[in-house]
């Protein structure tokens, strides 16, 4: 699994990290987690507003901060 955290380094980021750790951890993922600062970059995902959640190359949470929980249901339904 491929996850990308989209965003400056800013708290709701650091958070958002933080939440997709916990919600691949709780479903036994093992995924390494990349961390993505470069506008030019971010903004070629099609992201305007961060944090932003990448799973095996699709967007799948921007501009907000989900629980864990959520970020679950998100996971799953993205792969």
């Amino acid at each position: 699994m491929d996850v990308k955290i989209l965003g400056s380094g800013c708290v709701n980021c650091r958070n958002l990290e933080a939440n997709t750790r916990q919600a691949l951890a709780e479903m036994g993922e093992d995924a390494e987690i990349d961390r993505v600062t470069d506008e030019g970059e971010i903004v070629a995902w099609g992201v305007m507003s961060t944090p932003a959640l990448v799973v095996d190359d699709e967007v799948v949470v921007s501009g907000r901060v989900p629980t864990p929980e959520q970020l679950q249901r998100l996971i799953r339904s993205s792969t």
